[in-house]
């Protein structure tokens, strides 16, 4: 990783809710990347690639990694998407405000707005995957529904 200039990490957030897409580290560069967790409030990172790194330091510092990889370019499995509704649902309910932080291979992240920001962040599997999409759970905040 070392010469490679990767991107800075992109917060999305909406209600009381709060994401990081985030390049995917190396053991090389972790130190700089908990910074950017730490800085962010991240208390959750899931991997959705293989592990590049030892999640030891992250641990240590109390932020919780969770690994769901799928293939890089594909969309992933109705289990990971059951994993991550419940992870989102658990998380706001108990602690709203938190951050959770997302990579895969490239940290190219996966919604429109990342789009936008991100030239090239979708493939068209990624594309047909999110088009076709049906909600599976809504995670309700006085009566409203915001997740889907």
């Amino acid at each position: 990783m070392a010469g490679i200039n990767c991107p800075a990490p992109v917060e999305i957030t909406y209600r009381n809710m709060r994401f990081l897409i985030a390049h995917n580290p190396s053991n090389a560069s972790l130190n700089k990347f908990l910074q950017e967790l730490k800085k962010n409030g991240v208390t959750t990172i899931v991997r959705v690639c293989e592990a590049t790194y030892s999640p030891t330091i992250l641990e240590k510092e109390g932020i919780q990694v969770l690994d769901w990889p799928f293939d890089d370019g594909t969309p992933p499995s109705s289990q990971i998407v059951d994993k991550w509704l419940n992870l989102v649902k658990m998380k706001f309910r108990e602690n709203p405000g938190c951050c959770i932080a997302v990579h895969c291979v490239a940290g190219l992240g996966r919604v429109q707005f990342i789009r936008q920001k991100r030239r090239g962040a979708f493939n068209s599997k990624q594309l047909v995957y999110l088009e076709n999409y049906r909600p599976k759970m809504c995670l309700r905040s006085r009566n409203n529904c915001f997740i889907q």
